[in-house]
């Protein structure tokens, strides 16, 4: 760091410790202030230690059991550099099983940490890796088959920063916590008792879990003084569900610099950003004035998502300008993205995503039970078809069948099993059996079909960033169009362009499923290996 940015930034952590002194003038007093993970980096001997245990934590006024990693509720940042080996000592301390899982890593099948890297309770495992590719935001979840919702609901997610030449080269915002910031922004529902209510039941099994409450790394609508300038903001959309739709409330643009796999070739200027499940952005905004203003997370046309308050804009963070510049700048461009390769004579694989169409009804039947036609609100009638829309409302039959009577009925009267409801090509995820093997380091291209189902599919593909050639149905958009490892399916065909560097064996397969947490529990997952 230059003498100059040294100073100017001890300066800014001056202003910044003085804020009890300052709220009265700078802060809304009645917002609590944003919490910013912990940046944990490989100690001398190349070791990062996470222990995945329980807690409390006041969450929207209730003071709730949380599960987190290294502490009571989410996780560190982990800072790693490209092409440096870390090892990670991973303890578990839960009362369950769980795993751990390094989503958007391109890392052997062996360390991924999908489902069959199992960790039982009070047990640990111990995984090392050298992150060979470019600088991104990725992050670290549960991925414990049939179980994963829940324990992500309970709070376990943290953040893997991935550092190259490249990017520090770059006169991006850099300073963690100051204007360089994460926003994990999740969705809670509370029971009576003001804990975490997670269910998975008919009605969740078909649209997914979501909560009425949004949670900004895990406060409901803090707020972050700002240096006056550029501010980086890396969003991750950590709701087991809920696609979000983010913009400014004032209306200034965000300039899109990343997306799940790196740094674009240069900003995209945007009004609006949607961020589906498991995505992450980075994105720049302007500070320059000492207006103080929202990031507001849009209501969305997905099934059950416009249920109140995600009916109106609701404030995801406040951003309060403080009086100090920052020096951070927005480049005119960013990384070196390659051309895509030629297509023609690649192999092509075909993914057809599907509901069992008795859980599509019954689960259409307890949404609409519970929340009336609020719940389909904005959602596309006419696509759906007239006679879908009487069969729901014919077969909810009396308002008083709530969604776990519907689930009792769904496993037991109609011996439907809501595990093995959610299929891709047919059959439900087996742990013991892969799909298929593709070849290592060569070029496919896989075609994910959401047709026949309305519902919204964020598929996400492990070991590999990917780049998406069509986005169901469509062109994707230009801030789309670096490298990605989720890609949105709703009802159409969407195209990836895969490629993958790492070997994964039938014993650690790599993933490939929707990344709405109750599909992928509910068997919309498949396995795969890399040879």
């Amino acid at each position: 760091m230059q003498r100059r940015d040294f100073l100017k930034y001890s300066a800014a952590l001056g202003v910044l410790s003085s804020f009890p002194l300052l709220s009265g003038r700078l802060y809304a007093a009645e917002r609590p202030r944003l919490p910013i993970p912990t940046l944990l980096e490989p100690d001398a001997q190349s070791s990062i230690r996470l222990t995945a245990q329980v807690g409390k934590s006041m969450l929207a006024g209730h003071q709730a059991t949380t599960w987190g990693y290294n502490g009571s509720l989410l996780g560190p940042a982990l800072r790693l550099e490209q092409g440096k080996k870390v090892n990670v000592e991973i303890h578990n301390r839960l009362s369950e099983s769980t795993t751990v899982h390094w989503h958007g890593l391109e890392i052997p099948g062996e360390v991924d940490g999908g489902p069959q890297g199992v960790i039982a309770s009070g047990a640990s495992r111990r995984v090392s890796f050298t992150p060979q590719q470019r600088a991104a935001t990725c992050w670290f979840h549960p991925h414990q088959h049939g179980k994963t919702g829940h324990q992500v609901a309970m709070g376990l997610a943290g953040l893997v920063l991935i550092d190259d030449l490249e990017s520090r080269q770059l006169m991006l915002p850099k300073q963690w916590g100051i204007d360089d910031i994460p926003l994990i922004i999740q969705d809670k529902r509370f029971d009576a008792d003001g804990q975490i209510d997670y269910q998975l039941d008919v009605m969740s099994a078909a649209v997914g879990w979501f909560g009425d409450t949004l949670l900004c790394n895990g406060v409901n609508y803090p707020q972050f003084g700002a240096l006056r300038g550029w501010l980086r903001l890396r969003l991750l959309n950590g709701c087991n569900a809920r696609s979000l739709e983010l913009a400014t409330s004032d209306g200034r643009p965000m300039y899109v610099v990343g997306s799940d796999g790196g740094l674009l070739a240069e900003p995209v200027k945007v009004e609006s950003l949607p961020v589906l499940m498991g995505e992450r952005f980075e994105v720049l905004v302007e500070v320059k004035d000492a207006k103080p203003f929202e990031i507001m997370a849009l209501p969305v046309t997905q099934m059950g998502m416009q249920v109140a308050p995600f009916d109106k804009p609701q404030p995801v963070v406040r951003i309060q300008p403080v009086p100090v510049h920052g020096s951070g700048e927005l480049p005119d461009t960013l990384a070196k993205v390659p051309e895509l390769p030629k297509l023609e004579g690649l192999n092509t694989r075909w993914l057809q995503l599907m509901m069992d169409p008795r859980l599509d009804q019954m689960g259409m039947q307890a949404l609409m039970a519970k929340y009336g036609q609020e719940a389909m609100a904005g959602m596309d009638h006419g696509a759906m078809g007239h006679g879908d829309m009487e069969q729901m409302k014919g077969g909810m039959g009396h308002s008083a069948m709530d969604h776990g009577a519907m689930g009792r009925m769904a496993n037991g009267d109609r011996k439907l099993d809501i595990y093995n409801a959610n299929k891709i090509n047919g059959k439900a995820f087996d742990m013991n059996t892969p799909s298929f093997n593709v070849p290592r380091g060569q070029y496919e291209r896989w075609i994910i079909s959401g047709e026949g189902d309305m519902m919204l599919h964020p598929f996400h593909i492990h070991g590999t960033q990917f780049r998406i050639l069509s986005e169901d149905g469509k062109p994707p958009a230009v801030h789309r169009r670096g490298w990605k490892d989720t890609v949105r399916v709703e009802g159409k065909r969407s195209e990836v362009l895969v490629r993958f560097d790492h070997t994964a064996p039938a014993q650690h397969s790599y993933m490939a499923h929707c990344h709405l947490l109750e599909h992928e529990d509910t068997g919309m997952m498949l396995g795969f290996t890399v040879g």
